[in-house]
């Protein structure tokens, strides 16, 4: 079953980096990702807010793109984008698997 909200330090672990690149990238991609606060004033990402990180994240760290890069891409094609991201998961949870193995 699949969270309602992440906090940033479950983002930040799923992706495997820090709570304020991600925090960063909010505030950045701010046209994308809209975390809701909670009473604290935290951050809470919903799943669509997830997908579009590890897209960001895919395009940053994986492809080598600029925040500027990144961001004309996703407003472009993010199909693509996401397909790439998913295949990209896929092989590692395989890997992960092989290696238990």
């Amino acid at each position: 079953m699949e969270k309602l909200y992440y906090s940033i330090s479950e983002v930040a672990g799923i992706l495997g980096e820090a709570p304020s690149l991600v925090r960063f990238w909010s505030n950045t991609f701010s046209r994308y990702i809209k975390p809701v606060r909670n009473a604290k004033g935290n951050r809470q990402f919903k799943p669509e807010d997830l997908e579009t990180l590890k897209q960001i994240h895919y395009l940053v760290k994986e492809k080598g793109l600029t925040l500027e890069g990144a961001e004309k891409y996703l407003a472009s094609d993010r199909t693509a984008v996401d397909n790439s991201v998913k295949a990209l998961e896929s092989l590692k949870a395989i890997r992960k698997q092989l290696v238990e193995i």
